[in-house]
């Protein structure tokens, strides 16, 4: 019999005693996608479901496996059927914590993935301990979409850990800052005036463009991005776009930089290539009320005066021309310092009409002016010949109508009388007298 209590002994003190809360040692004895059985030494096995081994979805036979040994917590000692409840997180949880609040008090930096977006920020999983990073403390820059970062490991120092308040705070913008301004101040020992460097454009402004030079960004005005006129840098660059430039200015903390090389300026050995008499060929680029502007070489716009653009009159240059027609001028003038050069088309276009001499108008004048001062000078005598132009008219009327009286009666008097030759000739002598007495009368003209 005292043999039989001391087997009986044996046996319950091999047993391990178990409590909710405890943990214990356990051995894998089966597996399936949602639960697995383990055997921790005790009257009865645990039970580890999916969602106690981890937060997320996971099929256990992924990740464990007959006779794998896992340290556990138990949940409840009887489950309902007579079988221990464990967990795998909890306890994972539990020594996560413990890690992240090594890190908050010694201010460590950490690397887990993102697990989670959540409406406010990033869910961090470290070990099984859950970090949450608000937005703002995402970046240095304002980030809308969050999206990017689920499932990447990312760098952060833990800034508030009340596990009780289940208030675990990261944050990864102080790190990027710190690393930003490290890399800047080494750039600034080692870049000068001059320099070329390869760069990321950041963003593009109606300005100009910010370029991300290794550390620190600097600006590409838009009046450095070209030796021609740019009208939007957005048609030129967007975000992304790689660069080489050079450093054009240092000034404190702030870079300027150029893209207008000095081997590509097109002004060089200008004064030969753009002499006046020189005929080139260009595109109209703009376009203004006094005239337009003709790019005749990449970088080089010239002025086309609107009185320059045709042999006739022009009001408008749109009228003649519009932006992107290809033209042929005349370089007239040539300003190498202020580096304006002037342009001619109308010297090139054949005459439209012929071309007045200076003498014609000149004798137009003088008739016009003598027949004005004609005119002008003697009005009364032009009126007295009139009238006695008028008068030599009626004295004419008059000596026709006597005349053919004096015809009709001479034949008369011989048809119807034989008359002596005295009387004929009495009658043709009065006739002649009155006939000379008329023409007496009758004035000059």
């Amino acid at each position: 019999m005292s043999e039989e209590m001391s087997f009986e002994q044996m046996l319950e003190d091999s047993i391990k005693s178990v409590h909710n809360g405890s943990t214990v040692e356990g051995k894998v004895i089966s597996v399936k996608p949602d639960e697995a059985v383990l055997n921790i030494g005790y009257k009865a096995d645990g039970i580890l479901t999916s969602t106690e081994y981890s937060n997320t979805p996971v099929d256990l036979t992924t990740v464990i496996s007959v006779g794998d040994e896992l340290t556990v917590k138990v949940l409840k000692v009887n489950d309902g059927d007579g079988q221990v409840a464990l967990s795998y997180k909890k306890l994972a949880a539990e020594k996560a914590n413990k890690k992240i609040e090594e890190a908050f008090e010694n201010k460590e930096v950490l690397k887990a993935p993102v697990v989670q977006i959540l409406k406010g920020g990033l869910s961090v999983d470290v070990d099984g301990g859950r970090v949450f990073i608000p937005a703002s403390l995402v970046s240095d820059n304002f980030e809308r979409d969050l999206n990017k970062y689920l499932n990447q490991e990312i760098e952060f120092v833990v800034t508030e850990f009340e596990p009780r308040k289940r208030r675990i705070i990261g944050d990864r913008k102080q790190l990027i800052v710190a690393q930003k301004e490290a890399a800047k101040k080494a750039l600034f020992e080692k870049i000068e005036v001059g320099q070329v460097v390869d760069g990321v454009v950041k963003s593009v402004v109606d300005f100009g463009a910010f370029v991300d030079i290794g550390g620190a960004d600097g600006l590409l005005h838009i009046s450095e991005m070209s030796w021609g006129r740019v009208g939007n840098p957005r048609k030129l660059f967007k975000a992304g776009d790689k660069v080489t430039v050079f450093i054009k200015e240092i000034n404190d903390d702030k870079i300027a930089l150029s893209l207008k090389f000095e081997d590509t300026n097109p002004w060089t050995n200008a004064s030969e290539k753009f002499a006046p008499g020189v005929i080139v060929t260009g595109k109209v680029a703009r376009m203004t009320d006094f005239g337009a502007f003709v790019e005749i070489e990449p970088g080089v716009d010239a002025l086309l005066h609107v009185s320059q653009i045709a042999k006739h009159h022009v009001d408008k240059p749109s009228d003649e021309l519009k932006v992107g027609q290809e033209i042929e001028a005349k370089i007239v003038d040539f300003n190498e310092e202020e580096k304006k050069i002037s342009l001619s088309r109308k010297v090139l276009l054949p005459d439209e009409e012929p071309v007045e001499t200076e003498e014609e108008p000149a004798v137009e004048t003088v008739e016009t002016i003598s027949e004005e001062a004609a005119e002008e000078s003697a009005p009364e005598e032009t009126e007295e010949i009139s009238e006695k132009t008028e008068e030599v008219e009626e004295v004419s009327e008059e000596t026709s109508e006597k005349a053919e009286e004096a015809e009709e009666t001479s034949e008369e008097a011989s048809e119807e009388t034989e008359a002596t030759p005295e009387e004929t000739e009495e009658t043709s002598e009065e006739t002649a007298e009155e006939t000379e007495e008329t023409s007496e009368e009758t004035p000059e003209a």
